[in-house]
């Protein structure tokens, strides 16, 4: 099928780039020049596996770069509007973009098409595009508005789009359905998988995908309701760790008693410094505006958003537990992203920490596998940057670790010991075991365990939060 893709962000990339490996003619359509350049000059604006070779596989056969969204709505079938939807002062998703896309897709439209929402939205949107397309002239019978959202992480966005847990598609008409069901057929019968050149298959997915279709209302509604409960459900981790640092007991051996029970399961239950990324504050905030316009106080969604900005005050108080004072310390950072495997530091709680630590006097050296070149974009001078974890180290008196890179998990002990002035570890993400770390002479904080002394003796849980040791 002929497919336009409007908006050239992390969602409009990765979608377009994997509509196109699926077997469709896909046009990529973006108002910014810059990026258009880049992207025609074959580089990838951000760090996502697969990405590059999908774009360099299809970049200027199935994948082409257009500023004219005129042209592209009239040389296509499906419309996908994948531009941004940032936070307003009250919380709510500003869709002033896809208002100005959805005004200019009606002057085009002159045979059926069929224009879906791609971008993270609120319930009633797909009804608003459709009466602006209609008040802009548009024949009613010559369109269909429905609602894809998407459900990508960072840093597994390809294969999350090519092997999905499922496809939801929101539609109205069975004509807008039929549509979405041909665009997704390559996934829904399995032949995408069996084509040479299909990106790996990654572990624990099925295939093929199930395709779920609902009303555009549900659809819109899914999507926020889904990152909603992933953020309620690292929320709640992190306050059961909270009581395990009070009590004594091991938060990963709790997580392990609750991640087995099979209505509950595993994924998310991994306690750190926080959520942070484009979706979940963004989504969270948007869910709970549009639960107060429709008279509902979603006041469970209140206490999601406190625990996790609370997460990283505690961690700020365990290094200050851990060195006393902060005014003039050398500390090594690992991790600036908010997650490993993306170079995204949008509301990254690593980038906050060490925000805050500035703030009070500390000097800092970081390094982070992706995010450094993004991080100099919005960060002041005074963070300074190194070439490897090692570097970060060197000399620092006490080293942070604030994202879960699978190199940072892999570290050689002995060389980190001799590396730091002192031997302290303040690890925000629990990627060591904190006997094995005494042991190898690491002062040694996570985040739900007891604190580990290189003498053998635990320096006890934290006594509500506070940083105050018990006795």
């Amino acid at each position: 099928m002929h497919v336009a893709v409007v908006g050239s962000g992390y969602v409009g990339l990765v979608a377009g780039a994997c509509l196109a490996d699926l077997g469709h003619e896909v046009i990529l359509v973006d108002n910014d020049p810059h990026k258009l350049k880049a992207l025609k000059n074959g580089q990838t604006p951000i760090h996502e596996n697969f990405l590059p070779e999908l774009l360099s596989r299809h970049r200027g056969h199935r994948l082409n770069f257009s500023d004219d969204l005129h042209e592209a709505v009239r040389a296509s079938s499906a419309i996908f509007i994948a531009v941004g939807t940032p936070p307003t002062d009250r919380g709510d998703a500003d869709l002033s973009y896809v208002e100005s896309v959805a005004r200019e897709i009606s002057s085009a439209i002159s045979e059926y098409k069929i224009v879906v929402e791609k971008s993270t939205v609120p319930v009633y949107t797909s009804e608003w595009v459709r009466r602006i397309i209609l008040r802009n002239g548009a024949d009613p019978e010559c369109f269909d508005v429905a609602s894809n959202p998407e459900f990508l992480r960072e840093g597994t966005a390809v294969t999350d789009f090519l092997y999905p847990d499922r496809i939801v598609v929101g539609c109205d008409t069975d004509r807008a359905a039929q549509v979405l069901r041909k665009i997704y057929e390559p996934l829904t019968s399995g032949s995408y998988y069996v084509q040479a050149g299909a990106i790996p298959q990654p572990d624990r997915t099925s295939i093929p995908a199930p395709i779920i279709v609902t009303t555009t209302k549900s659809a819109e509604l899914i999507k926020h309701a889904s990152n909603a409960f992933l953020a309620m459900k690292i929320s709640f981790i992190n306050a059961v760790a909270t009581v395990c640092e009070s009590v004594g007991a091991d938060v990963n051996q709790v997580c392990h008693g609750i991640g087995t029970d099979n209505r509950i399961g595993p994924r998310f239950l991994n306690p750190g410094i926080g959520y942070g990324g484009s979706c979940f504050p963004k989504d969270v905030m948007a869910f709970r505006s549009v639960a107060r316009e429709c008279g509902y106080d979603f006041r469970l969604l209140d206490e999601v958003m406190r625990i996790n900005e609370d997460q990283r005050d505690r961690f700020l108080r365990k290094v200050r537990s851990a060195l006393w004072t902060l005014r003039g310390k050398r500390l090594g950072v690992l991790g600036l992203a908010f997650k490993g495997g993306t170079d995204d530091i949008r509301e990254s709680p690593a980038i906050l920490i060490v925000q805050a630590l500035l703030q009070e006097g500390c000097k800092i050296t970081a390094y982070d596998p992706a995010a450094m070149e993004r991080t100099q974009e919005v960060m002041s001078s005074n963070l300074k940057y190194a070439n490897s974890a090692y570097e970060a180290a060197a000399g620092s008196d006490a080293l942070l670790i604030l994202t879960e890179w699978e190199e940072f998990a892999n570290l050689d002990l002995d060389r980190l010991h001799g590396d730091l002035k002192y031997p302290i570890i303040i690890d925000g993400r629990n990627l060591y075991d904190p006997e094995v770390m005494a042991a190898s002479g690491f002062t040694y904080y996570s985040v739900g365990r007891a604190a580990s002394h290189p003498d053998g003796v635990p320096t006890g849980a934290l006594k509500n939060g506070n940083g105050v040791k018990k006795a």
